[in-house]
């Protein structure tokens, strides 16, 4: 198995797929014909020696992908705007400049981005901390150790449940199925094979890459840290533990990047969780929906000079 480099995420009725400085687009219209859109991307990492080092460039590369993220899957969602709120936004197109339009949409994004983060901070950390210190005053515990991986199974937990309930909704459900097809075509590519529809639908819908698994990564390294990190006071230890998020989300990119690259026991073991998830967030895709996938590799990424040096 050879890494590729490239890397996609799932949108609605699509594909994005990204590789060096190109990212492209790819969306099953309602008509049914597929929608290409191709464009550079701008890295806040790029250029900046401090912001590429280990441990440092996890953090800015995860914020790099929300953006971008929250942006693809804005351009995915206009394909299926209802007809009466097509009508407005023709409208409002007539109406706008196309450079306050754009400054509109990149605020709209980085609010939403924030809007994302507060509630995580909020569902993952803030919620799971303060029921485990009621947990630990209703018992009688006093161990700071044991109240903190009682929070660390609870954060664990809450995490899951979150997403195998998502996972119940039909958008999500076909959502899930381009994740697949996205996966499978990354790993029909990184085996040598010929990107076709054979190929790739006979290819393996789990990555270790995948971002489910840094999450995941992310959630379990915590226990560790916030062990580690012991604070008396409520208020405190919710303030450090959202202080200690970039620390561990940049451990867990070296420890995701390193598992993309070897193979092993170790790796393999590391790897596990966050690929038994991948049994949730992703579902095995169509056939139509892996085609939606090679366009959109396809559109960055020259597979065949790949192999040719595989």
């Amino acid at each position: 198995m050879k890494m590729s480099g490239i890397g996609g995420q799932a949108v609605i009725e699509g594909i994005m797929m990204k590789n060096k400085d190109k990212y492209s687009v790819a969306v099953r219209k309602p008509d049914k014909e597929i929608e290409l859109c191709i464009k550079d991307y701008k890295s806040i990492t790029k250029g900046n020696k401090i912001l590429n080092l280990p441990f440092i460039r996890g953090v800015f590369n995860f914020v790099d992908s929300l953006i971008l993220g929250m942006s693809v899957l804005m351009y995915s969602a206009d394909f299926y705007m209802d007809e009466e709120e097509e009508e407005i936004s023709k409208k409002n197109e007539k109406n706008d400049k196309s450079v306050f339009k754009e400054k509109a949409e990149s605020a709209i994004i980085v609010l939403t981005v924030l809007a994302s983060f507060i509630a995580a901070m909020l569902l993952f950390v803030v919620a799971p901390s303060l029921i485990s210190d009621y947990f630990g005053k209703i018992t009688g515990i006093k161990s700071y150790t044991l109240i903190s991986i009682v929070e660390g199974f609870l954060r664990i937990f809450i995490f899951l449940a979150y997403i195998i309930l998502i996972s119940k909704m039909s958008d999500i459900e076909r959502t899930y199925m381009y994740h697949g097809a996205e996966h499978k075509c990354i790993n029909c590519i990184e085996h040598g094979m010929e990107l076709n529809v054979e190929n790739v639908m006979k290819s393996s819908r789990f990555h270790k890459r995948c971002g489910t698994s840094f999450l995941f990564l992310v959630m379990i390294i915590s226990v560790i840290i916030f062990v580690l990190i012991p604070v008396s006071s409520p208020g405190q230890k919710v303030l450090v533990r959202i202080l200690m998020i970039p620390v561990v989300a940049g451990i867990s990119y070296e420890v995701l990047r390193f598992a993309g690259k070897h193979e092993g026991k170790i790796v393999d073991i590391v790897s596990a969780p966050g690929l038994c998830l991948q049994r949730v967030t992703t579902k095995e895709p169509t056939e139509d929906m892996v085609e939606v996938a090679i366009a959109a590799v396809e559109a960055v990424f020259d597979w065949k000079q790949f192999l040719e040096e595989y």
